[in-house]
């Protein structure tokens, strides 16, 4: 069977896929349809339209900036365009089923892709299960955003040997059977997870430990295992080719995620101001602790160094951003930017895998700390609902810091990595067996912006 014929059938598999889920969450109701009228606050609405904005700025360009300085100047283009492309992937796929798989009414693991299918229904009026003073629009964008950035930061652990075309089907399959139902489970109605709409298993995730960083991070890291080591890794110097670029990079990051954990109160009251000094502190304690640790180890301090524990602050505190006190996200800082140190300069080594830009390292080591470290660190007093609102047999469970929570959040940890892990592993192999997932030798040997794109970045 050649190539073409497979693709072919794997798009019919494609399709199948698609009725099939639409099938199983047949239990879908008219979600808006009994809803009380709501009204829109015009202050809300702004702060989230231009958290936003700084969300999608994170991926272009920061996440371009940053994965692009990071690489040989022969794969800058190609490395950029893994970023780049995924705007326009994900927004259709977005507008066609997957705000409605993760979003709409559905069964534990996905919604009814067909209630919001090419955003039907989905307008200026609020949806009040998720966000009571904002058009449910804005909020759809808000978390579209979000759906960008995720598959992005995986191309960072297979930068440099990876076929495009291969990289555009795996990424499709990945939003599709990965990042979609993780994202109802965890922030979606009904979800597995999601304590204020019924979870089974009240796990706390502010704006996307598990959503973003852990799902992200741990299928970056088997996709780097499974596509292998650049040629010549390690025996050859595989330097960056521009730093400058990807400190720029590092600091749209580090302001955009003001927008990506402020943004996730959903309105622009003192819980935003709270996420947004909780981000700041943990991203300014990680870079610190990052490079004090390197410092003392290597006798120096690295410039890259530093970013990079900007970096892993900002993942860290993500999912408590909303839950935890400026003190504790210090704290929190502090330990995600020693963590992800030893994850990068020594587990790696270790393991000898190849995670080019270091995706695992710092979003999936980070954010399971920050995960775990919420579960001890949990405050009412920041975020009061989390002491009222979610039920188990008809009273009050309570989800601030303490034993019984740091479980919750070692489920949702564990659940979320083992289907990373496994699905990342048979999605690669339909993949692989379709269009190919790794480059030649000799392709990879030009670079890929000359083999996969027929361009340069720079003239000679």
């Amino acid at each position: 069977m050649n190539r073409t014929h497979s693709f072919r059938r794997l798009i019919l598999f494609y399709s199948c896929l698609i009725l099939a889920f639409s099938g199983l969450a047949g239990v879908a109701q008219a979600a808006e349809a009994a809803a009380p009228v709501l009204t829109v606050n015009n202050g809300d609405n702004a702060w989230l339209l231009a958290s936003s904005a700084l969300v999608l700025m994170m991926t272009a360009p920061g996440l371009i900036l940053f994965y692009g300085g990071l690489v040989r100047n022969k794969n800058v283009l190609a490395t950029m365009m893994h970023s780049l492309v995924l705007m326009g992937l994900i927004s259709t796929v977005w507008l066609v089923f997957g705000y409605s798989l993760a979003f709409a009414q559905g069964n534990s693991f996905f919604g009814n892709p067909l209630t919001y299918l090419f955003l039907k229904d989905v307008g200026a009026t609020p949806n009040g299960d998720y966000a009571r003073t904002i058009p449910h629009q804005t909020f759809m964008l808000f978390q579209l955003m979000f759906a960008i950035i995720t598959p992005a930061l995986i191309s960072g652990a297979i930068a440099e040997r990876v076929k495009f075309s291969g990289y555009i089907l795996f990424m499709l399959l990945w939003m599709t059977l990965i990042y979609l139902p993780i994202c109802h489970m965890m922030w979606g109605k009904g979800g597995l997870f999601n304590w204020a709409l019924g979870g089974k298993v009240p796990v706390l995730d502010f704006a996307g430990g598990t959503v973003v960083h852990i799902s992200s991070g741990a299928s970056a890291l088997v996709l780097a295992l499974l596509l292998g080591k650049r040629d010549g890794y390690p025996r050859e110097p595989m330097v960056p080719h521009n730093v400058v670029l990807s400190l720029v990079g590092t600091g749209l990051l580090w302001v955009g995620w003001f927008g990506f954990n402020g943004g996730s109160a959903l309105c622009a009251g003192g819980l935003a101001t709270s996420a947004f000094a909780a981000t700041h502190f943990s991203a300014a304690a990680a870079a610190m602790s990052w490079m004090f640790v390197e410092w003392l180890l290597k006798g120096r301090a690295s410039v890259l160094g530093a970013a990079s524990g900007m970096v892993a602050g900002l993942a860290t505190i993500t999912p408590a951003s909303g839950y935890v006190t400026i003190p504790a996200a210090f704290c929190i800082g502090l330990a995600g930017g020693m963590v992800c140190y030893f994850a990068v300069s020594k587990l790696k080594a270790g393991l000898g895998y190849d995670d080019s830009l270091d995706v695992f390292g710092v979003h999936c080591v980070g954010s399971v700390t920050g995960m775990l470290m919420l579960g001890l660190l949990a405050n009412a007093g920041v975020n009061p609902a989390i002491a009222t609102t979610f039920m188990k047999n008809g009273a009050v469970v309570s989800l601030v810091g303490g034993t019984a929570q740091f479980m919750n959040q070692f489920i949702g940890v564990a659940f979320t990595a083992a289907l990373g892990v496994i699905g990342t592993f048979i999605i690669f192999k339909i993949v692989d067996a379709t269009v190919g997932m790794r480059v030649s030798q000799e392709d990879e040997s030009i670079g890929l912006d000359l083999s996969q794109h027929g361009e340069r970045a720079y003239n000679e």
